[in-house]
This record gives structure tokens, C-alpha cells and sequence, in this order.
């Protein structure tokens, strides 16, 4: 199996192969609590302005997701795992948008299947890598919007390629240097209440979801469901 690591809007461009697109704070982990939570499925769109209009449709039941971190005009949830976590969302669907993690599936047309990513699946994600035996994978973090790598993705991406490579690394060490990293403060700064404290602690919960999400198109929508190992 060859592993390509790539990072941004232009990794996922370039994705070929099982692409994994990497988004720990905080699309993926939302993702990951919302199946935790009853969801029954998560359809990503690129703009707020899609979700919206799925849910006038009556083909999503809530919007959640976020735009410069804070929760859209019209949205029913931001893009909280702490949010989602509190919600019974039992056989709801969701529409899903942010700017960098569910742009980034929606930009990966070049892969032949994807998964999306986070600390709180990355071994499941890998576990379900190895069960479909690709000769490619492609992990691509998806950084701050899609245009600055984040110490939390790159650290993820890295750590799911220990994984699929038989390695077992030190999900302490991952979790330590990512609170000392760049994109970790905000979590506690009482100016930007959009980012709740335990928003964090709930993506640093390595390993704790036993499923991987994939990522489908589904009469023209990307469609996430949980697969389960």
C-alpha cells in the first residue's frame, strides 16, 4: 500500500486512491458524535446556502456546521461536538457545512472512495483502510479553512499512516503536542465563546468512536454514513 500525506483544499484536489480528509477541529468530530447521538445520515454540502435549502426540502432535518467558526444564519447547531453531544438526533439527518472538512470531501473528486477523519475515529478509520486492501491511500489535512495547515490535522493524518503502516503511536504525545499547538488557545478564550472549551476535549478523545465514516454520492449528494467494524 502507498501513502501519500497532502494537506488543504489543493490535497484534496489532488486525491486519488481511498482518500481520508482530515478535519479534528471540529467537522469530523462532530460527525462522529452526531452517529454517537442516533444520526442516521450526514449529507456535506460546501456553502450554508446548500444546507439551508435541503432543509426547506424537507430532505434534512437540521443544519449544523459553521462559517468562520460560528454558527450560520438559520442553522439549527455550530459546529460543536459539545452542541451535538446534548442533542438526542435519533434517525435524524443532517446537512453538514464548513469550510474546510466537508469542502474538502466535496473537492476530493479525483479519489475512488472517502473516508473522513478525526483523533476520535482514526483507528477505526485506518482498521476500515486495511479491511478494503487499496493499493493507494491518500491522507489529506485539511487545516484552518482550507488554507493553513493546523498542528491537530497534520498530527492526525500522521498518526492514521503510523496506524495503516502496522506502527502503534503514542496517542498521549499526539494529544500534548496538539493542546501546545497553534489552533489549541482559542479554546479557551472567553472572547470567542463559539469555540467551547470542551469542544476540544471532546476531539482529543482518541480513539473513542469504534466506526469509520465513509463518504458516498447518493442521487447527487455526498452522503456520510458510519461503518461499522
Amino acid at each position: 500500500m502507498r501513502i501519500i500525506l497532502d494537506s488543504l483544499i489543493e490535497g484534496a484536489e489532488r486525491a486519488s486512491g481511498i482518500a481520508v480528509i482530515i478535519d479534528v477541529f471540529r467537522a469530523f468530530t462532530v460527525e462522529a458524535v452526531a452517529f454517537q447521538r442516533g444520526a442516521k445520515k450526514i449529507i456535506l454540502v460546501s456553502t450554508p446556502q446548500e444546507a439551508i435549502s435541503l432543509r426547506e426540502d424537507g430532505i434534512v432535518d437540521l443544519c449544523v456546521g459553521e462559517l468562520h467558526g460560528r454558527r450560520p444564519d438559520g442553522f439549527d447547531f455550530n459546529n460543536s461536538p459539545y452542541e451535538i453531544s446534548q442533542t438526542d438526533l435519533n434517525g435524524k439527518t443532517l446537512a453538514h457545512s464548513t469550510m474546510a472538512g466537508t469542502v474538502g470531501v466535496n473537492a476530493a473528486r479525483n479519489a475512488d472512495l472517502v473516508y473522513v477523519a478525526s483523533l476520535v475515529i482514526a483507528r477505526a478509520t485506518a482498521d476500515a483502510i486495511l479491511r478494503d486492501s487499496p493499493e493507494l491511500v491518500t491522507i489529506v489535512a485539511m487545516g484552518d479553512a482550507g488554507k493553513d495547515r493546523t498542528d491537530e490535522d497534520e498530527q492526525c493524518a500522521l498518526y492514521i499512516r503510523n496506524l495503516l503502516e502496522g506502527r502503534q503511536p503514542d496517542s498521549q504525545a499526539v494529544s500534548s503536542l496538539i493542546i501546545s499547538g497553534n489552533h489549541s488557545a482559542k479554546y479557551e478564550d472567553p472572547a470567542q465563546p463559539h469555540f467551547h472549551p470542551e469542544d476540544r476535549r471532546a476531539a482529543l478523545e482518541i480513539d473513542s468512536a469504534p466506526f469509520a465514516i465513509r463518504v458516498l454520492r447518493e442521487e447527487g449528494t455526498l452522503v456520510a454514513k458510519p461503518v461499522r467494524l
